[in-house]
């Protein structure tokens, strides 16, 4: 599904998410994309064929506050055919996907992040704004397994580096469920 058909969908049930009581910041972030979406629509016809050449990279978002953990996945995950972006919150994380959440193939956070949202704020919007990117969610502490989406696997810390690179290699060769 194209992402401006994503963006209208959202856009569709927007009301509903607000209703059911989606947390204010992810309220705002459909609102950005549906706005993203509109914007975009205006001027895709005549630049979708250099958009689609330009998203050919698959990518891996490392979402971790300390840099030597960050560093370490991204080192990583840079052995693999994934492009590598770190980012030390949730906030930075949500940029970049709004800007290139259809080539994410995976996003590892951690549950402690800097800013305002953690980990599992992330992978709830991630869930439902991107549901096609792999979740790998970790933590040094103890996670109940009802906050961690369902879509998501969880790997304790401290990890180790053959489970990150099977998550990422299931995120860069297993298709995805269609959507919708």
């Amino acid at each position: 599904m194209p992402l401006d058909q994503i963006g209208q969908t959202l856009a569709s049930f927007y009301d509903t998410l607000v209703a059911e009581g989606i947390p204010e910041h992810l309220a705002v972030l459909v609102r950005q994309v549906r706005q993203s979406e509109s914007d975009h629509a205006a001027g895709a016809a005549a630049s979708e064929p250099e958009a689609a050449a330009e998203r050919g990279e698959r990518l891996a978002l490392v979402v971790e506050d300390d840099p030597e953990v960050r560093a370490l996945a991204e080192a990583l995950l840079e052995e693999t055919e994934l492009g590598v972006i770190g980012c030390d919150s949730a906030e930075a994380a949500l940029n970049v996907l709004q800007a290139r959440g259809g080539e994410v193939a995976l996003v590892f956070a951690d549950v402690r992040l800097a800013g305002e949202m953690d980990g599992l704020q992330l992978a709830r919007a991630v869930a439902t704004l991107w549901p096609r990117a792999r979740l790998v969610i970790t933590s040094g502490g103890t996670v109940a397994r009802p906050d961690v989406p369902a879509e998501a696997v969880f790997i304790p810390k401290p990890w180790r580096a053959l489970e990150l690179l099977v998550e990422a290699e299931r995120a860069a060769c297993e298709p995805k469920p269609p959507l919708g």
